[in-house]
């Protein structure tokens, strides 16, 4: 995928420079219509117009940053159509351009609401009855060099015990399928409408990313038809469900692998794995390609034919059955990486029309979104923009300004489309706790929250952070505790479901549209949405009060209900979702 090039229509540079409809970024479709985009010097452009089969559609300056304006115009259909632009040299006419015939489009069903992540083993234990069946399957049954070593061995743990040595993969707790199920009424009261589960299928570690047989429920966790319950239950509550799909490696106890352990080149699953020197010993990460050299992770041949027809099987089949997407992890490590997705979202999308593909990339990698992913993990977004302006530091080191330029700079890389289906996240299973990160500060948490709920996509929340918990990823992954339900801060889950309620009520909030308006000091501000609906969102990361000049009319805050006219002062470390005020 292209960056924009920038609007050169008075420099004398040739029409295509200026726009190119076949570049996601500037043209890509959205349930309300077709985004037209492009790019300018700052202050180059005065007005611009979309001409469509006789029709002239508004565009509007959308995004400001590092000397760059992105104008934004919205369009019925994917029909040629004309730009007219007014600037300080006069005005031009670009075009005609022919749109794609099948433009990047973003699914309705994304982002109208919250999502959760569920790290099944320390979520809840519904069956204490299967527990003891994670001992059964764990990598050590399958790692002659961990028997050889010593040391601590996989243990089952009582729901409050301290984390061990082993926490973070070989401690289990005894979270389960049956335990999900019982909560996801909770999550429903609580206003999540996307669930995305950790790695469920049968496995060696409580983590699951060591799969051992990807088309079995890890017995640990109970069995199919306990998760036709558990999908079912989720749909019947409004509740869509993605299943963590990890094709790159996988653990020793594959059948594959063991064949290969068994019979070496003899072995028709030989090609299916690198191995450097036979016979070995399964953990010897020296023998084989491993990824990033854990012996207990083989890497897979994806670019042998039977290796991807079989993963692309197995997606096929979990879309089949009832999950409504996928999240992929470690994607840009696999072989011939961009081909298997291309085909994956292709297939699964022939399941499914409206089956949502994710990949684990955590940093700003639009050239992913399109043919390969609808999202990627936004920790772009989430930690590097959010979790930083959240923090509080000086405003010259990262104030307002530096946050909404950054922003800015993002959603131009990006179609809007996929800005749409953001899988936007500030913690998870593999990074610290977000109340850890902020110093334990809970009115920078929720001013974090805040922010991350106001922008468009899905606001992911990692398991319990509506509870206001505590946990360290150095040095045992405390973030992976089990959650102590009696223990949750009832005042920040009220706080948080208020954010939930807040984006799937309102309209502005649920669609794309994101607009740049104001940012100096501690303060930040931009829009969303349209017309009547559409939202100005204010923070302040600064101790101090901030003052925010208003756009004309009455603007009533809906976290409190304040009515405010001409300006308004936006608390120290505080936050305003401003809507126009009809009453």
């Amino acid at each position: 995928m292209k960056r924009f090039q920038p609007l050169a229509l008075f420099l004398g540079l040739a029409l295509a420079q200026a726009h190119d409809p076949q570049d996601p970024a500037q043209f890509s479709r959205l349930p309300e219509g077709y985004s037209v985009r492009f790019q300018a010097s700052a202050e180059e452009v005065r007005e611009a117009w979309v001409v469509q089969g006789g029709r002239t559609f508004p565009m509007g300056r959308q995004l400001v940053f590092g000397g760059q304006e992105v104008w934004r115009g919205l369009i019925p259909e994917a029909a040629p159509y004309t730009l007219r632009v007014r600037g300080r040299a006069g005005e031009k006419v670009l075009g005609p351009f022919t749109p794609p015939k099948a433009p990047f489009a973003a699914l309705a069903w994304v982002g109208r609401k919250g999502g959760y992540q569920v790290f099944p083993d320390r979520f809840q234990n519904g069956d204490p009855g299967n527990d003891a069946l994670a001992l059964e399957d764990d990598e050590y049954r399958y790692n002659p060099l961990w028997q050889s070593r010593g040391g601590p061995l996989p243990h089952l743990s009582a729901w409050r015990d301290p984390p061990s040595p082993l926490h973070c993969c070989h401690q289990y707790y005894g979270g389960d399928l049956k335990g999900l199920w019982e909560r996801l009424p909770h999550l429903a009261e609580l206003g999540v409408g996307l669930l995305y589960l950790n790695p469920i299928f049968r496995s060696g570690s409580a983590h699951g990313y060591d799969t051992h047989d990807y088309l079995q429920v890890a017995p640990r966790l109970g069995d199919e038809a306990l998760l036709r319950q558990v999908l079912d239950r989720a749909h019947a509550l409004g509740i869509r469900v993605l299943f963590d799909f990890v094709p790159n490696h996988t653990g020793l106890g594959f059948f594959a692998f063991q064949d290969v352990v068994r019979r070496g080149p003899a072995s028709p699953y030989w090609n299916w794995y690198f191995v450097r020197r036979y016979p070995f010993t399964p953990g010897d990460a020296s023998a084989y390609e491993a990824w990033w050299g854990v012996g207990s992770l083989p890497k897979l041949n994806t670019g042998s034919p039977e290796v991807r027809a079989y993963l692309l099987g197995v997606a096929e089949r979990w879309v089949r059955f009832g999950f409504d997407g996928v999240r992929v992890d470690a994607p840009e490590d696999l072989l011939e990486a961009p081909a298997f997705f291309r085909e994956l979202k292709r297939r699964l999308r022939a399941v499914n029309p409206e089956a949502y593909l994710v990949g684990e990339i955590w940093r700003r990698a639009p050239g992913w979104v399109g043919d390969a992913f609808d999202s990627l993990m936004n920790y772009a977004i989430g930690r590097d923009i959010v979790l930083r302006y959240a923090q509080g530091l000086h405003p010259a080191l990262f104030g307002g300004p530096r946050a909404l330029s950054l922003l800015a700079e993002t959603y131009a890389l990006y179609p809007e489309a996929a800005a749409a289906m953001g899988f936007n996240l500030i913690s998870s299973h593999d990074t610290s706790r977000l109340l850890s990160d902020l110093g334990g500060s809970a009115p920078k948490a929720r001013l974090a929250w805040a922010l991350l709920f106001a922008l468009p996509g899905t606001p992911m929340v990692w398991q319990g952070e509506e509870c206001g918990l505590l946990g360290e990823k150095e040095p045992l992954d405390l973030q992976r505790r089990p959650i102590p339900w009696e223990a949750c801060n009832q005042d920040f889950r009220a706080y948080l479901q208020g954010l939930y309620r807040l984006k799937a009520q309102e309209p502005a909030l649920r669609g794309s549209s994101f607009a740049t308006y104001l940012a100096e000091g501690g303060l930040l501000s931009f829009f969303r949405g349209e017309g009547e609906e559409r939202l100005l969102l204010a923070f302040n990361n600064q101790s101090a009060p901030a003052t925010l000049p208003l756009p004309q009319g009455s603007w009533r805050d809906l976290l409190t209900g304040e009515v405010f006219q001409g300006q308004a002062e936006v608390p120290g470390l505080g936050v305003r979702y401003f809507k126009r005020d009809s009453r």
